[in-house]
């Protein structure tokens, strides 16, 4: 694999688990995420997201904001984990629960999207109702390797540096079908999101998020994967 799409190409989709949140009771298997994240694929690029344009998601355990850092690496698009507040021009989508919208302040370029909820404001997306609406196929936009993915505000990796640090990841802690890697960490971390969101679905097992997720690996700061120690 180069990039992050890699992950979910047609050939991956299976009924083996990809993601749960248990607190939520939701689960999905690899044929539903792949089409799910292929959907918000599609969604972000009519609002304009494409190659090196930023994506501020919620840092919330939740499926959507796993789902839209998925999306947006199919497009070429940057994800920052975390909006503090202040969403500047550069970032073209806020991706944040309905209930949250008013904490933000956004540029006249960046789209909001609100899920969990319908927003109040006919000019925000709602998540739910259009992704479900969007089209199943995965999106044509060719990604190269060296192309951004993650930004922390102060650093940015590329997809190619993202999928090698997973793979350490995965050779390190035997990851595979059949195992599940539970997040005890904030999204905000790259080590949280290689290890716990990207390596798992890698190495074709599953990820668990929210307060009762369990797993055979734990990523997290007294973890069996600590994020400090993810190779970047």
């Amino acid at each position: 694999m180069n990039v992050l799409g890699d992950a979910i190409t047609r050939e991956r989709r299976s009924s083996d688990i990809a993601l749960e949140a248990p607190a939520v009771g939701r689960r999905y298997d690899y044929r539903r995420f792949c089409t799910s994240a292929w959907k918000v694929g599609n969604f972000l690029r009519h609002l304009g997201v494409r190659s090196g344009v930023g994506v501020s998601i919620a840092d919330d355990p939740l499926p959507e904001p796993v789902l839209t850092l998925y999306g947006v690496g199919l497009l070429g698009g940057v994800v920052r984990f975390g909006p503090d507040g202040v969403v500047d021009d550069g970032q073209r989508a806020l991706v944040v629960p309905s209930s949250e919208l008013g904490d933000h302040d956004v540029g006249p370029s960046t789209k909001r999207v609100g899920y969990g909820g319908s927003p109040d404001n006919p000019d925000v997306s709602h998540f739910e109702r259009d992704v479900w609406s969007e089209n199943p196929t995965e999106p044509p936009d060719r990604v190269e390797p060296d192309a951004p993915l993650l930004s922390t505000g102060t650093e940015t990796y590329s997809h190619a540096a993202v999928i090698d640090a997973a793979g350490s990841v995965v050779e390190a802690h035997d990851l595979g079908p059949g195992r599940t890697v539970a997040i005890d960490g904030p999204f905000t971390d790259p080590g949280v999101v290689i290890a716990g969101l990207i390596a798992p679905i890698v190495a074709g097992g599953a990820v668990a998020i929210g307060p009762d997720a369990s797993g055979d690996v734990t990523v997290g700061s007294e973890g069996d994967v600590v994020p400090g120690d993810v190779s970047l």
